[in-house]
């Protein structure tokens, strides 16, 4: 048992009950064996009380205190017509409290739907929500602009990319969320004190004392309020309620796949966190505010983990992160002329980078150094554009350079990738791979295994080069890659892609899944890798763009269908439409949902403002006291722990963010295996496996026989399983676009290809029935069109199987076949008569030869396997308690069915 494991939320299911004077919240944890009560006050017209008794109660003083509830709000005592406690609703978590002008909202999970799995903790993604209004009718206080603010909090979609978990801190990275979790065992017990000394329940420390070696550290860390969403939602009631009721949620995406080598299954996650502060849509947002909060900031971490292990403690992770966002800078764009491409504007002078400063210091503090800044905005234009934000760039970073430590100064690389897509002479992709290999060398991955005897057995230069903090339990990823161009849409997300694809090479290799730390497009792992990159682009373009990628990884490997130029075009125009149109909608939504606006009695309302300027910028309306130093623009003590990144640190500071509880080994509150698997309670399959993800060998391996089943061989385009005989079209629908194909004029040139600003967003998932330019056409005429189809199915079963539709089975084959059919009648029992005519007829053809190394081993009986003494043992053990002689108990039995009772009926 490990010393330290993480806090699992006792909240997870909710139910809502209701009277005229109270709403009560009762949650309870997933074995509903523990529940906690919230009372919400309905008479007060606009002020939230919340009372929470610091209770947790039993599910049989729970009915008892719901029957005595219903008992006392009857009109009169003993009448049974109408219930004086009603049920309103059931959920799964709060996302917090919201008032306008009237009363107070709570807003609830009613649906959620399981996305990933890490290492048992199960993260969902919210599908439906509840929004409730608390006071009572006979005190509501009616406003004529509540019904708008209500709609416009409401376009913000909840059901769409937020998602949440109960045990797994999703605001931080993986590295940080274990790395808590080795903190030494003298710090736990004194923050142990520190956390008894502040506990919010009555009787939460009882009997922690005796509790001894079976006790273990519970460790809940404070979320990064950055990338959390509802932060403002839950400050109303932060103070006045256990932890447990606060449900952080992230906006972003999520996504996992599986990956099969040879049968051992490995999770690739994908996971970003959409920033909350200074968000907002495409050209409404631009550059960064004057706390250095950028726009569009997204930090995307890819998790590798072998699933055969489920434990934190006990499995192999490994994780990387790199991070997305506008050039830090007082920047925008205008729209209101209607142009396709507004012009650049610098917004404020700004000599001594003091917003880049503050953006880069908090970079510092969260993932160390390096810094690596791959800027990909245009460098030669023939007017000024995008090369604006670039020399301004160069000019900030050059100066806060000049007081950082040589070894911890920020990497700039620029890069011009609009220009060498245009290059018929250059690669893309092979100038981003070298790129890739020189940020990954220098900041390292994180994994939490010690390097692997492999890399001793096949030992690779690469390897040795490679940066990072080694440490006993493994590597740190130390520093981090910062890729922007204008929108940090297209051309980021195929950067990132390349960047991403080679950690994941090294995170394969410091498992032992792979030779060399290298990875081949073509191949079943890439494929998967590129589809998950491909999602994750288009959901955060959606969110930031209003439209998916126009340009795809395939794009700038310039083996995209032609069919995806006209489907590129449609997005570019879906795209301007919804930042013409929809996207002031979309950000008033944003600002309300934040609570960047608060509206207030007697001021201009939200749809009044002629900008959001100030909202955002805080300085603009109330004069800062204290400046920070031009020279020294960290924050102090972030230089001293370098290249390891402050937040990570054991210091004062960061174990105040930490709550330590000592738990006994067999707590549901610590025990992950009890949470996931509930060995206690009928389960089944589809409730606890109910993760339907991508898989390497059902979706991308060919289904040929013979076909090398590693997802690292590289593979022809029209041998994949989501190629030009896609899942998503039959053959028949194939021959018919490679008849099209062969009629229709050449793709355009690939120079067409752009990478403007204004282009950095897509389309949805390629139709995979459709034919690269690498495939040659097959021209056909239209009276032979079913004769090819059919060739074609005839010819792709003979290789699949070695059979031929055309030609009449073989004698050999029809009296395998005979006598297949006779074993299936005398299986189901035919009348004498019949059975005897049949055997007439096979009488020389039915021999019946042995299949398996059992000698009775057919369809009538089958010889009982050999087993040991120890199994046979067990065996009459679980016959003789089924007659109720049972056996003596050892010590282990008793601790464990004391613990089930205790929590189940105590």
């Amino acid at each position: 048992m490990p010393a330290a494991a993480p806090i699992i939320s006792s909240v997870q299911k909710l139910v809502l009950y209701e009277t005229r004077a109270r709403y009560f919240l009762v949650g309870s944890n997933h074995a509903e064996t523990k529940y906690r009560v919230l009372k919400i006050d309905r008479t007060e017209p606009k002020d939230l009380v919340v009372i929470d008794d610091r209770h947790v109660y039993t599910q049989q003083e729970v009915r008892e205190l719901l029957g005595r509830l219903d008992l006392g709000n009857r009109t009169k005592i003993g009448q049974k017509g109408t219930s004086g406690l009603s049920r309103a609703v059931t959920a799964f978590g709060i996302v917090g409290f919201v008032r306008f002008l009237e009363g107070y909202y709570i807003v609830l999970i009613t649906k959620r739907r399981k996305m990933a799995d890490i290492g048992g903790h199960a993260i969902y993604k919210i599908e439906d929500t509840n929004m409730i209004y608390i006071p009572n009718d006979s005190v509501r206080v009616t406003h004529p602009d509540e019904a708008r603010y209500l709609r416009v909090f409401q376009n913000v979609d909840l059901s769409s990319n937020f998602y949440f978990s109960y045990s797994y801190d999703l605001s931080h990275s993986l590295q940080y969320n274990l790395t808590v979790l080795r903190v030494p065992l003298e710090i736990l017990g004194t923050e142990t004190v520190r956390t008894r000394q502040e506990s919010f329940d009555i009787f939460e420390d009882e009997g922690l004392a005796a509790q001894g070696r079976n006790g273990v550290f519970g460790i809940c860390s404070k979320p990064y309020r950055k990338y959390v969403w509802n932060g403002k939602l839950l400050d109303v009631v932060k103070t006045a309620v256990h932890r447990d009721w606060l449900l952080y949620i992230i906006h972003g995406f999520c996504g996992q796949s599986k990956l099969l080598i040879y049968g051992r299954p490995v999770y690739v996650t994908l996971i970003a966190r959409r920033s909350s502060k200074f968000a907002g849509t495409r050209f409404l947002k631009r550059g960064a505010n004057c706390e250095g909060d950028v726009a569009n900031e997204v930090e995307t971490e890819q998790i590798l983990c072998d699933a055969s292990v489920m434990s934190f403690s006990a499995g192999s992770y490994s994780s990387y992160v790199q991070v997305r966002g506008s050039v830090p800078l007082y920047w925008s764009q205008d729209i209101s002329t209607m142009m396709p491409k507004p012009p650049i504007t610098l917004d404020q002078a700004d000599p001594f980078a003091r917003v880049a400063a503050l953006h880069f210091d908090q970079m510092l503090q969260r993932f160390g150094s390096p810094i690596i800044i791959l800027n990909l905005v245009k460098e030669r234009e023939k007017r000024k554009h995008e090369r604006i934000l670039s020399e301004e760039l160069v000019t900030a970073v050059t100066y806060l350079n000049q007081f950082l430590p040589p070894e911890h100064a920020i990497v700039y690389i620029p890069w011009d990738m609009a220009k060498y897509t245009k290059s018929k002479l250059c690669n893309v992709l092979d100038r981003l791979n070298v790129i890739a290999e020189n940020v990954v060398k220098k900041t390292g991955f994180f994994v939490n295994r010690p390097d692997s005897y492999c890399s001793v057995l096949r030992p690779d230069e690469k390897w040795n080069e490679l940066g990072g903090c080694v440490i006993p339990t493994g590597r740190l990823q130390t520093g981090v890659l910062r890729t922007n161009c204008v929108d940090c849409l297209d051309r980021t997300n195929t950067a990132q892609f390349m960047v991403g694809k080679c950690a994941l090479a090294y995170q394969l290799y410091s498992l032992g899944l792979i030779d060399k730390p290298n990875l081949q497009f073509d191949t079943d792992a890439v494929r998967l890798f590129e589809e998950l990159y491909e999602d994750h682009g288009d959901t955060l373009s959606l969110q930031y763009g209003g439209s998916q990628l126009v340009h795809r990884v395939k794009t700038y490997r310039k083996i995209a269908p032609w069919t995806q130029h006209s489907k590129d075009i449609m997005q570019t125009l879906s795209r301007y439409y919804s930042n013409a149109f929809s996207d002031a909608d979309r950000q008033d939504s944003i600002n309300l949902f934040l609570g960047v606006f608060q509206p207030e009695e007697g001021k201009p309302h939200l749809w009044e403002l002629p900008t959001d300027f100030y909202l955002h910028q805080k300085d603009t309306i109330t004069l800062v006291q204290a400046r920070r130093s031009y020279t020294y623009w960290w924050t102090p003590g972030v230089l001293k722990h370098l290249p390891l990144p402050y937040d990570e640190v054991t210091c004062a500071e960061n174990r105040r963010k930490l709550m330590v509880k000592k738990f006994h080994k067999l707590d549901e509150e610590i025990d992950i295996h009890n949470e996931f698997f509930r060995p206690y309670e009928l389960s089944s399959f589809d409730d606890t496996f109910c993760l339907a993800m991508t898989n390497s060998i059902r979706d991308f391996m060919p289904k040929n026989v013979g076909i090398d089943p590693s997802p690292f061989t590289v593979r022809k385009p029209d041998e994949t399983g989501k190629s030009v005989l896609g899942n998503k079209s039959n053959r028949e629908e194939t021959v018919l676009q490679r008849k099209t194909a062969a009629s229709a004029p050449p793709p355009p040139s690939e120079e067409a290809v752009s990478s403007s600003s204004e282009d950095d967003s897509g389309t949805d998932k390629e139709d995979e029935g459709a034919v690269s330019q690498r495939s040659t056409p097959v021209k056909m005429t239209d009276a032979g069109e079913n004769a090819k189809i059919t060739e074609n199915v005839v010819q792709s079963v003979k290789d699949g199987y070695g059979l031929n539709l055309s030609e009449s089975p073989s004698e050999d084959d029809l009296s395998i076949y005979t006598r297949f059919v006779q074993l299936g009648q005398s299986q189901h029992k035919q009348d004498k008569t019949h059975q005897q005519l049949c055997s007439k007829h096979l009488a020389g053809v039915i021999n019946l030869t042995h299949i398996s190394a059992f000698s009775q081993d057919n369809i009538y009986e089958v010889q009982p396997p050999k087993v040991d003494r120890k199994s046979v043992e067990i065996f009459h053990a679980h016959i003789q308690a089924g007659k109720g002689l049972m056996q003596p108990l050892g010590k282990e039995d008793f601790l464990i069915y004391r613990e089930y009772i205790r929590n189940r009926y105590m």
